[in-house]
Formats: C-alpha cells, structure tokens, sequence
C-alpha cells in the first residue's frame, strides 16, 4: 500500500508540464536514434550528460528514461526493415520481422513490436513497484556458477532452434566466441587474437559486429543478387493489426514480460538473453511453427515485449543496490553521481520524489510510445519502397558512421568491413547469424564466471553445479538437447505400436 501511495505522488511529479515535456523529448531522442544502426541508448545517454548539468535531477532521468524506451523501439524499427539492429536487444526481432517487412507486411510486424513494448514495458513497471526489494535480494544471492549456467541455456537455446541445422548453429557460435576472445584477458591481462595491435586491445565492439554480421553482410548479399533478381520496391501493407494477427500475439505479449524482468534485473547480458529466450520460448510453443524463419508475428511480440520488460528490470539492481547491469544503466549510475545521488537501499528514502517520478514516468513512457509510434508503422514501413540500391547505400553510410561513432578509430571501419564480409560469406554457407552476435555478447561475460566459480572451488568442476538455481538450468539444457532424440523415440514407437 506504500508503494501504491508513493506511485501517486510520482505521478503528480511526473504530469507536471516540465517533467512531461522532458519524457516526450526523450522518447522522440531515443526513437530516433535507436533507428541508427550502431547509436544505441548508452551512447545517447552517454552524449547527453554534459547537456543535463542545468537540469533539476528529476527531469534529467525522466529524459534518460524516455531514451532508454525510445531507443529499444527504434532499433527494433530498423531491425525489422532493413535487417540493421540499431542495438543489441533488437537483433532477435529481425529474424521474424525483416521476413514480415520483405513479404509486405512491415508495417504489422512495427504495430506488433510497438504494442509488445507497450505491454512490456507497463508489466515490467508495475512488477517493478511490487517487487524491487525481492529480485533484489534474488540478484544478491545468485554466484558466478548460475551466471554460467544462464549463460550456457542461451548457447544451446539459440543454436538450437535457428537455421537449418544444429552443427551450423554451433559453427556460427564459435565464429562470435572467437570474436569475443579478442583483446586483453580480463583476469591475466594477456593479449589474445590481437596481432599486436593496440587498437585490438579492448577487444571488437559488439556493435561493429552486429551492424557488420546484419547490416554489411545484408547489404553485401543484396547488392551480389541485385542483377539476378528485379529491385521492385516492397509493398507496405495494412498499417493495422487484424484479428488473426491480435489472436496470435496477445499471448506473446504477456509472457515476454516475465521472461524478460527477472533477467533485466540480474547481471547476466541485459536484454539479449531474455529476448532470446522468448523467441525459443514462443517457436515452441506456437501453432505455426512452420511460419517461423519466414515472417510468424509472434516472433516479434514476444522478444519485443521482453526486451522492454527487462529494461524496467535493470532499473532494480541500479536504484536499490547501485549495481547497474547494462550498458545504459551504468550510465544512468554515473548521472546519479554526477549529481551527488548514491543509488542503493536508502534511495527511495532520501530521495523519494526522484525515484518514484522516475517509475511514474516510465509509465507515461509507454504511453508516449505507443501513441507516437502506432500511428507512425506505416510511415516508417514506407522506408521499404526506396529503391534498393539507394537504400542500402544509405544504410551502409549510417553502419559506417555509427561504426566510427563507437570509438573514433578508422580501425573500426576496416574491422566492419571485414566482419561483414564474414557475414556475407555465412549467408552464402546458411551460417544463421544470431547465435555469432549471442557468442561476441556473452562469451566474454561467461568466460569470466566459468573461471570465478573454478577459483572459488579450487578447479573442481563440482563448483559449476553446487546450487540449486545451476543443477535446474542444467536440467532444462539437458531436456532441451535430448528433446528432438526424445520426440523421434516416441514418435517411432507410436508408429509401431499402430
């Protein structure tokens, strides 16, 4: 009851004219920079810094805020259309959404991402409000052993069920791991895979390899076909969703929330993992799975709605322990700082208008969103009927310049080419590309935990299975992989018995 009554009064710091006016700055700000390809929300935050030094606090992270909604929707914008992530948690939505955009229905695959937002980001909000104090204490309480394990479910989970056959799956994985090994050990301070370069020491960018993989690759693929095949332009199609498309995505979208949250609040890879998940999770469950790969809507609303819970969860760790788990959240921690604030526990009782206008205004967030950007699917689904070649020369520009943007080096240019000759050449073998961007993310991250759960147990390996959160994730790995032996074994013998 508390907590309701002190969500009252952060809405009345919310709705008042200047804070409202800082969230619909934010959430344009963040839309549109998320449709760059390469200029995520971290780096929009990161830019804005020096600009908020006038800034009341609360209107400044009402702002951050609304970046930090805008951007997630705006990647996936691009995502969708152009097969160009403009950050990391909307890699999943290209795998079904460009195939929508391509079959003409581009502007039902945004409405899907955008309500998918919507719903996420509210049932992420409000399980924000009930539950801050328990996942925090969940988030204090998990080690680096079920780390690992979470890490290693979404190996298995995203080479499992992408392309055309595990062996690929894996083959693209070990291409991002070994990307991922690249620069210095962060435990020895060893060089590895840099070539004596001391540009390569801290390693790949994970943007320059996701705009390569997606964005060059793409382009490089389209621009080798474009003489065999006529560059007509895509229709756009219905701007709305019909009832076929609601009946198939209501379900998605309330359950990407809860996939979503509790991972956003935990430090295991911030959205990529539960959006990643999600898709698992719906192509699982779905009625058409042979729609999937090929344009099923549910694998948009699902991850979407995910992506945007699992930002409401990051604010947890951030506001009631000071531990950010995203890029942007670590951000938003220098911003708190840069204004004398200490996030952690007694937060909400020194500086409760802050905390509770900033959850306020994520609410209007949501709202501001969907009102701008439902109405706005079409228009930016018309991006489609540009003619290819200026298209993607256009698109390759925006890879170029958000490549340069990431750490001001003409290195990174040559290393964007050659990632997205790599993702070309995968195209060419049907190397599915997701689980090398899932590799590049997380490998370096899991890597880290495997090597601290083995000093803590003096290198036995009992130490990566000595919890009960670990042995069950281990469990589920273990009936993920043997499930198709399973389904075959049941299936012959249902066969023989008939």
């Amino acid at each position: 009851m508390d907590s309701l009554n002190s969500l009252i009064d952060g809405f009345g710091t919310a709705l008042t004219p200047i804070n409202l006016l800082w969230a619909v700055i934010g959430v344009l700000l963040g839309t549109a920079i998320g449709v760059l390809p390469g200029i995520g929300p971290a780096m929009a935050v990161a830019l804005l810094l020096p600009v908020t030094y006038g800034l009341e606090p609360t209107g400044a992270f009402i702002m951050f805020a609304g970046i930090y909604y805008g951007a997630m929707f705006g990647g996936s914008t691009t995502s969708i259309l152009l097969n160009t992530p403009g950050e990391s948690a909307a890699v999943v939505a290209a795998i079904e959404g460009n195939p929508m955009a391509k079959s003409g229905r581009g502007a039902q695959a945004l409405a899907a991402a955008a309500v998918g937002h919507f719903a996420g980001g509210l049932i992420g909000t409000m399980l924000l409000v009930a539950l801050a104090p328990t996942i925090a204490d969940l988030a204090v309480n998990i080690g680096a052993p079920d780390y690992f394990a979470i890490m290693v479910l979404a190996f298995i989970a995203v080479t499992s069920v992408l392309g055309s056959s595990r062996i690929r799956g894996l083959a693209s994985l070990l291409i991002g791991l070994t990307i991922g090994l690249i620069g210095l050990d962060q435990m020895t301070g060893q060089q590895r895979l840099t070539f004596g370069s001391l540009q390569l020491a801290d390693g790949v960018d994970v943007v320059i390899v996701a705009v390569g993989l997606f964005a060059i690759g793409e382009a490089l693929w389209v621009a080798a076909h474009l003489r065999r095949h006529s560059a007509e332009p895509v229709p756009v199609g219905r701007p709305w969703l019909d009832k076929a498309d609601v009946k198939r995505t209501w379900k998605p979208w309330l359950r990407g929330p809860f996939i979503g949250f509790p991972f956003g609040a935990i430090p295991a890879g911030g959205a990529e993992i539960p959006t990643f998940l999600s898709y698992v999770t719906e192509k699982r469950l779905s009625k058409h799975k042979k729609e999937f790969g090929k344009g099923a809507i549910e694998g948009v609303a699902g991850p979407e709605s995910a992506a945007s819970a699992s930002a409401a969860g990051t604010l947890v760790s951030m506001l009631t322990l000071g531990l950010p788990t995203t890029a942007v959240a670590a951000v938003m921690l220098a911003a708190f700082q840069q204004y004398g604030i200490q996030p952690g526990p007694l937060l909400f009782e020194r500086e409760p208008d802050l905390v509770w206008g900033l959850i306020a205004s994520l609410f209007v967030g949501m709202v501001l969103l969907l009102v701008l950007n439902l109405p706005l699917a079409p228009v930016w689904a018309k991006l489609l009927r540009i003619p290819r070649p200026y298209l993607y020369a256009g698109i390759l520009f925006f890879a170029g310049v958000g490549a340069y943007a990431v750490g001001g080096d003409a290195l990174d240019l040559i290393i964007l080419l050659i990632i997205g000759l790599l993702g070309f050449g995968m195209r060419r073998y049907g190397l599915p590309v997701l689980p090398a961007v899932i590799g590049v993310i997380l490998g370096p991250a899991a890597e880290q935990q495997l090597r601290r759960a083995l000093q803590i147990s003096d290198g036995s390996v009992s130490g990566l299975v000595n919890t009960p959160f670990s042995v069950t994730v281990y469990t589920v790995i273990v009936i993920l992989l043997a499930w198709p032996l399973l389904k075959k074994l049941i299936t012959r013998r249902r066969n023989a018995s008939a």
